[in-house]
């Protein structure tokens, strides 16, 4: 009889404690995954559900109906390093030193995106292209600070050749690893094998940046003329007829134009493909409803559009303005649109305020979670915009603002390029097609948005520096390989030793 009180008890304390267990824990939030994925060189308008009816793009297209569509995503310095740069720092390229491509991201100067989340308990990964590391390309990344708070790396930092056997990646042991299929699909199962690997009792952040539709590489056009390539895999290249692509309003469609928006289509299809498998694991996996997935782009690809000579670096929709769809059913609706203007400085105080995580850190962007969701207008007057040139003199010094009603921009440097020097109607020019820089009529809004220009400068520490500035205050090391003092640091330094 004894025993049998005895065991009684001891199962009443035994449910008490599973049960106050199972309290605790339904007490205590459950974090959601972050999943990011990083198309390169990638316009707003080469996303169907951004109103594009040839782009071939169903898995986007569904994932944007499933959460939100943002109309007015920009990159504040459309250039690979910068972006990224930006993003993982939410620190304007002047403070994080990566100002311009193959500058690295300083791993000093802040808590950065992957260093916050594996504080809160995450797991982390990045997949794919990288270009934060500074100097050559070819070398993977050190184990330690440079990794910027993530466990896990796979990539070969930047590498612009996409094909089987031709693309690779650095293994664990730091050794070169050759795909045997396009890029794309290889990195994709590379993620597709981490998501199976994870521990479930943990949230995971996991970047995905693939290469493409960035161009691979240039070649001799019909016009006899130098061209960017992009033709790719016959498989996607079959998606399209040749002899019905359309092209930009206001671009003539010359044989040499029709072959390039052909082979970047084609690869837009195979990003979208590749999508669709990391939507279907994240369904599979049971993760789809406690995960906030994010699909945006570096920036833009200007497809000579305007007479342009490069993909990027102009101050034009077609070079700063992104893609960006985000899903968290747990917050956001289904099928829904954001006007609200957004800068990809705001993209790591934003993602860290959809998921609840607070911060103390002081970011050059904004927390837009809040204006996202009730589509606040009143949010942002204004994104900053601006390209950096360092060594050289080149033409692409420039700094400007966008607001709902228009793109301002205006050129600094010794070599300026009057392409760079715009003002556009945003609302009744909305493919840009007339420059109201030099008109006299908008002399007055012209002097408005400079003067909101210099003031947005001034705010980041930046006094219209240009490439012979850049030069002036090198570190011994060169940009490409500096990894302690920012851009800022080093003008503070040479003004207060003129002092």
């Amino acid at each position: 009889m004894r025993y049998a009180i005895l065991i009684l008890l001891c199962s009443i304390s035994l449910s008490g404690c599973l049960s106050s267990k199972k309290e605790e824990q339904q007490k205590t939030p459950i974090k959601p995954n972050l999943l990011i994925v990083l198309s390169d060189q990638h316009s707003y308008d080469m996303v169907g559900a951004y109103g594009n009816t040839q782009v071939i793009t169903p898995n986007l297209d569904k994932f944007a109906k499933e959460g939100m569509l943002l109309e007015n995503s920009f990159s504040n310095q459309p250039v690979c390093t910068p972006f990224r740069g930006m993003l993982m720092s939410g620190m304007h390229p002047l403070k994080n030193g990566a100002f311009t491509n193959d500058c690295p991201l300083l791993p000093n100067k802040s808590v950065l995106l992957a260093q916050k989340l594996k504080k809160e308990g995450y797991q982390t990964a990045y997949i794919g292209k990288w270009h934060l590391l500074g100097g050559d390309r070819d070398r993977g990344i050190p184990k330690g600070d440079l990794r910027y708070g993530f466990d896990k790396v796979i990539t070969n930092n930047c590498h612009l050749d996409f094909r089987a056997y031709k693309s690779f990646f650095w293994n664990e042991k730091g050794e070169k690893e050759f795909f045997d299929e396009w890029e794309v699909y290889g990195q994709t199962k590379q993620a597709l094998t981490y998501l199976d690997t994870i521990d479930k009792s943990k949230p995971f952040a996991l970047v995905v940046s693939w290469h493409p539709p960035h161009d691979w590489g240039k070649k001799k056009g019909k016009d006899g003329k130098s061209h960017y390539r992009y033709d790719t895999l016959d498989e996607l290249m079959s998606m399209y007829n040749p002899d019905s692509i359309k092209v930009r309003q206001g671009i003539e469609p010359t044989p040499d134009l029709i072959e390039m928006y052909h082979g970047h289509m084609s690869m837009i299809s195979g990003v979208d493909k590749a999508f669709g498998m990391l939507m279907n694991k994240l369904k599979e996996t049971n993760l789809e409803n406690n995960t906030l997935t994010v699909f945006t782009a570096d920036h833009g690809d200007m497809l000579e559009s305007y007479g342009a000579i490069l993909p990027k670096q102009y101050p034009y929709d077609y070079s700063n303005r992104t893609p960006f769809l985000i899903k968290y059913p747990k917050k956001i609706k289904p099928n829904s649109k954001s006007d609200v203007l957004f800068g990809n400085l705001d993209f790591m105080p934003t993602i860290l305020g959809f998921m609840d995580i607070q911060s103390e850190q002081k970011y050059d962007g904004k927390d837009l979670s809040g204006a996202l969701l009730t589509n606040d207008q009143t949010a942002v007057d204004f994104v900053p915009i601006f390209n950096f040139e360092r060594g050289t003199v080149k033409k692409h010094s420039w700094r400007g603002v966008i607001t709902k009603a228009y793109t301002f921009t205006m050129n600094g440097g010794d070599n300026p390029l009057e392409m760079n020097n715009v003002l556009f109607d945003r609302k009744n020019d909305p493919n840009q097609l007339n420059n109201l820089f030099y008109n006299p009529v908008y002399k007055n809004k012209r002097l408005e948005l400079e003067k909101l220009t210099y003031e947005s400068m001034a705010s980041f520490n930046d006094k219209f520096y240009v490439e012979k500035d850049f030069k002036s205050v090198e570190p011994e090391e060169t940009w490409e390989y500096n990894y302690s003092k920012s851009p800022v640091e080093l003008f503070e330094n040479k003004i207060n030793q003129t002092k």
